[in-house]
């Protein structure tokens, strides 16, 4: 048996940045760990924000070879350069999005704790799932994606998936043998130091 390769770091801007800050803590992180790919994720629907959000983290980002998509908005991520999108409608959208941005685009989705969701964006192309969160928190009905969703889809499922929400060291101890990336955001960026906050959740992976 080979052993699986390690999780990739996915990493989610807040929902709220102060943009010259931000970008500041997202080189210095970029710079001191591997990722894969970053998430822009604000709670604004003001277009002038986000398209000025995006195009600094774009730059940021394709310096360091680092993809980024955005959440939900098809129109931005294309004008502005951008790797794809993040669907937060579980699969409802990834056909359209796929049709719309291409097939060299990344498409993903969060299914939130629904394995039907997973199983029907997969089947509509997306290029990830993402579920969570991992745990129970105040936030939200309670539910959360069970540590059995991760093991059964790593081992039937083909299509790459997110584990987000709710990460600790220990929950990152626990599924890292059962998923393919840590969609990791407040649990740094709320830190003083997310350099080394996102360091001690790499080291969790053992």
């Amino acid at each position: 048996m080979e052993t699986p390769e390690q999780p990739q770091i996915y990493l989610i801007t807040p929902p709220e940045i102060e943009l010259s800050s931000f970008s500041n803590d997202l080189a210095s992180v970029l710079d001191a760990h591997e990722v894969a790919c970053v998430r822009l994720a604000l709670a604004t629907k003001d277009e002038d924000r986000l398209s000025r959000a995006g195009d600094a983290l774009r730059e940021i980002t394709h310096a360091r070879d680092v993809a980024l998509v955005i959440s939900d908005h098809l129109i931005l991520a294309e004008r502005l350069g951008l790797d794809g999108v993040h669907l937060s409608d579980g699969a409802r959208t990834v056909r359209h999005a796929r049709k719309e941005l291409g097939e060299d685009a990344i498409v993903g989705c969060f299914c939130g704790t629904s394995r039907h969701d997973g199983m029907s964006a997969g089947e509509a192309g997306a290029d990830y799932v993402s579920f969570g969160p991992v745990q129970a928190g105040a936030l939200g009905d309670g539910s959360f994606a069970e540590l059995d969703l991760f093991q059964w889809w790593s081992e039937v499922i083909e299509v790459p998936i997110v584990a987000e929400g709710g990460l600790d060291e220990v929950m990152i101890r626990t599924l890292t043998p059962f998923t393919d990336f840590f969609g990791i955001s407040e649990e740094i960026w709320a830190q003083d130091d997310p350099k080394s906050a996102l360091e001690k959740m790499i080291n969790a992976m053992g």
